[in-house]
C-alpha cells in the first residue's frame, strides 16, 4: 500500500512539474535586467524578430506582429510592375524580374484558414519579408559578367500560363545572352530552361544552378514522425536527418550521392529543386544567418563554344505534399519523389490506408465520417486476430488451477517449476505467447493509421459537426468557453485548458477499456491504468480532431468487441471477475 501511495504521489508530481517548469523558472529566476537592457529591441518589428520563433505543428508565422509585417511587406514587394504574373491551374503569383526571383507562389486550392475571408497558402514571398522564401535560377562563371540579384531581364510575356511559357533574357553586353524560359504544369511544378548564347569570338565556361531560399520561422514543427527542413534524395536514398539546428552549427552540409532532388520540406508544404535528366549537380544547404537558409544545386562546368547555345533544364516543385500528385512525378521519372512525405518503415500499409480514407471520403463526402469507418473497417480486419488473443487467454484462465499446483509443489526448485509448466503448456495444448502475439501484431498497423492521419493534408480544413478543421485541435475546449467571458488562458496552461469535448471522451472510453481488461492486474498496475487515461486525456488535447475522433471511434469499438468476446467466453469474464475481487480483498487487508 505503501509503494501505491509513492506512486501516486510521483505521477501527480510529474504531472505538475510538466505543466509549473516554465511558470516556476520564470518566477524564481527572471532575466537580469543587464541583459534586457543590452538586448532592448526599440520597435515592434525588432521585437518580434528577436523573440523566440516559436512553431505550429502546420507551420507558418505565429507572431502575430510579423504576421502584420508580412503583409505590408508583401503589398509594397508585390506591387511593382516589373514583375511577370504565374496564373497556373493551382499556382498563382509572380516572378520578379530584378533578379529573374520566383518569390510569389500562393496555392489556389488550399487555404490559410476556414474562414469565408481566408487567403491562400503562401509558398514563396520576396527576399527580407519575415517569409521570405524563395527560387532562383543563374550561372556562375569565372572572368564573366553573369546575371546576378541587381539584374533586370526582360520578359517577352506578362502572364505564365500552362498554354504560355515566359521566357525572360538578358545581354551581358560582352557577346553572352542569358535566358530562362519558364513553363508550368497542372499541378505545382515550374521548368526553367537557363540557356546562354555566345555571340563572342571564344569559348566560355559557365555553371549553371538553381537555388531555393528560406526561413525557419515559418517551418513547422519538426515531429518525430515527420521531417520538417532540408531534405532530398541522393543516391538512392531519401535524407530526412538534415535540420536547421544542424545547419546552424555546420554552416553547411553536402550530402552524399547523386542528387534526385533536393529543397525543404514541412509536414504539409514542399519546395524542391529537380535536375535535368542525366546530370548530376551538386547540392548544399547552408546556413545564412538570421535564420534563413539555402539549398544550392550546381551543376558541372561546361564549355559553350562561340556562336554556339547551351540549354540546362531544372525544375522547381512549389506545393502541397499531396500523395497522389507526388506520385505522378515519381511515375513520370523522378527518383523517390513520393517519399518527400516521410512514411517511414510502414509506407506499405500508410498508402493502401490513405487509398481507402480518400476513396471512403469521396463517398460519403465527409472526412470526419470517412475517419470513422476507416477506423470501423481497420477493427473489423484486426477482429479474428483480437478474437484468437482472447480464446488464447480463455484456455489460459483454464489451467490456471494446475499452474498454481505447480507453482506451490516445486516452489523451492524453479528449474523444475519451469519444466513441469512447460510440460502442462504441451499437454494442454496452451501456447502462453498466442494471447500476446495479436496484440503485437495489430500495434504496426494502428500505428500506420496514426500516422496517415498525422500526414494526410487531406484532413486539413475538413469539417465534421462542431469541428471546422479535423487537423486542428478540438476548439470546442475550456480555453474557448474563457475567452467568451475575456479571459485569455497563458499558452503554458493550455495543457489543461485546451482539453476538449473529444480529449474528455478519450479519457473516458480509455478508462472504461481499461476496467474491461480481461487480465487482472497487481495493486501498482491497477493504480497506473486508473490514473493512465485522464493523464492521456490532457497530452492528447493538443492534438488533430481527427487523430483524437480516430482514438475515441476506436476505443468504443474496443468496448463492443470486449462486450461481445466476453459474451463468447463467460469462464474468462468469470475468471477476471473473482481474480479482480480477490486482489481487491487482498488490498483491503494490506490496506
Amino acid at each position: 500500500m505503501e509503494n501505491q501511495r509513492n506512486l501516486i504521489l510521483a505521477i501527480a508530481l510529474s504531472f505538475l512539474l510538466l505543466i509549473g517548469w516554465d511558470y516556476a523558472m520564470n518566477y524564481f529566476y527572471p532575466q537580469p535586467e543587464q541583459a534586457l537592457v543590452e538586448d532592448k529591441a526599440d520597435t515592434p518589428s525588432e521585437q518580434a524578430a528577436t523573440a523566440k520563433t516559436q512553431h505550429t505543428r502546420t507551420g507558418g508565422l505565429v507572431d502575430p506582429t510579423l504576421q502584420a509585417l508580412e503583409k505590408a511587406d508583401l503589398k509594397t514587394a508585390l506591387s511593382s510592375p516589373d514583375r511577370v504574373k504565374i496564373d497556373g491551374p493551382r499556382v498563382a503569383g509572380s516572378i520578379n524580374l530584378k533578379g529573374g526571383v520566383v518569390d510569389d507562389i500562393v496555392l489556389k486550392d488550399h487555404m490559410e484558414g476556414t474562414g469565408k475571408d481566408s487567403e491562400p497558402v503562401r509558398i514563396f514571398s520576396p527576399n527580407g519579408t519575415p517569409a521570405q522564401q524563395f527560387a532562383q535560377f543563374g550561372w556562375v562563371g569565372s572572368n564573366l559578367k553573369v546575371p546576378g540579384p541587381q539584374t533586370v531581364w526582360t520578359a517577352d510575356g506578362k502572364v505564365l500560363t500552362k498554354e504560355a511559357p515566359v521566357t525572360l533574357t538578358w545581354d551581358n553586353g560582352e557577346g553572352l545572352t542569358y535566358a530562362i524560359r519558364y513553363s508550368i504544369d497542372d499541378n505545382y511544378m515550374l521548368t526553367a530552361a537557363q540557356s546562354v548564347s555566345n555571340g563572342g569570338t571564344n569559348p566560355v565556361v559557365l555553371q549553371p544552378f538553381g537555388l531555393v531560399n528560406r526561413t525557419s520561422k515559418t517551418a513547422s514543427q519538426d515531429i518525430w514522425i515527420a521531417h520538417s527542413g532540408p531534405m532530398g534524395v541522393f543516391g538512392d536514398t531519401a535524407d530526412y536527418d538534415i535540420d536547421y539546428s544542424t545547419l546552424d552549427e555546420d554552416k553547411k552540409v553536402t550530402p552524399e550521392g547523386r542528387t534526385r532532388w533536393a529543397g525543404f520540406t514541412d509536414i504539409y508544404w514542399l519546395s524542391a529543386l529537380v535536375p535535368q535528366d542525366g546530370l548530376a549537380p551538386e547540392t548544399t544547404f547552408r546556413a545564412m544567418g538570421n535564420e534563413t537558409y539555402r539549398a544550392d544545386m550546381i551543376y558541372e562546368p561546361v564549355t559553350v563554344p562561340a556562336g554556339k547555345k547551351l540549354t540546362t533544364t531544372s525544375r522547381l516543385y512549389a506545393g502541397a505534399k499531396e500523395s497522389v500528385v507526388l506520385d505522378q512525378y515519381q511515375n513520370a521519372g523522378i527518383e523517390k519523389f513520393g517519399f518527400a512525405i516521410e512514411w517511414g518503415w510502414f509506407r506499405w500499409f500508410e498508402k493502401p490506408m490513405l487509398w481507402l480514407l480518400r476513396t471512403l471520403f469521396e463517398a460519403v463526402g465527409n472526412f470526419g465520417i470517412a475517419i470513422i469507418l476507416l477506423t470501423v473497417i481497420v477493427r473489423g480486419l484486426m477482429f479474428p486476430i483480437a478474437q484468437k488473443g482472447f480464446a488464447s487467454m480463455a484456455s489460459m484462465k483454464a489451467i490456471q488451477p494446475k499452474m498454481k499446483a505447480i507453482q506451490e509443489k516445486y516452489k523451492d526448485d524453479k528449474q523444475k517449476q519451469q519444466m513441469e509448466i512447460m510440460e502442462l503448456y504441451k499437454r494442454e495444448k496452451v501456447n502462453p505467447v498466442a494471447g500476446c502475439l495479436p496484440m503485437l501484431l495489430q500495434i504496426p498497423v494502428f500505428f500506420a493509421l496514426y500516422k496517415v492521419l498525422v500526414l494526410g493534408i487531406e484532413m486539413r480544413h475538413q469539417k465534421f459537426l462542431w469541428i471546422s478543421d479535423l487537423s486542428a485541435p478540438d476548439p470546442a475546449n475550456l480555453a474557448a468557453l474563457l475567452s467568451i467571458g475575456g479571459i485569455t488562458v497563458p499558452s503554458w496552461l493550455m495543457m489543461i485548458f485546451g482539453l476538449g469535448v473529444l480529449g474528455v471522451l478519450l479519457g473516458v472510453t480509455m478508462w472504461l477499456t481499461f476496467k474491461l481488461n480481461p487480465s487482472a492486474m497487481d495493486p501498482v498496475q491497477q493504480q497506473i491504468f486508473n490514473i493512465m487515461p485522464w493523464v492521456l486525456m490532457f497530452v492528447m488535447a493538443p492534438f488533430a480532431a481527427g487523430l483524437l475522433l480516430y482514438w475515441v471511434t476506436s476505443n468504443i469499438l474496443t468496448l463492443a468487441q470486449q462486450k461481445y468476446l466476453y459474451s463468447k467466453h463467460p469462464q474468462l469474464k468469470a475468471a477476471a471477475d473473482e481474480e479482480k475481487a480477490a486482489k481487491a480483498r487482498e488490498a483491503a487487508k494490506a490496506g
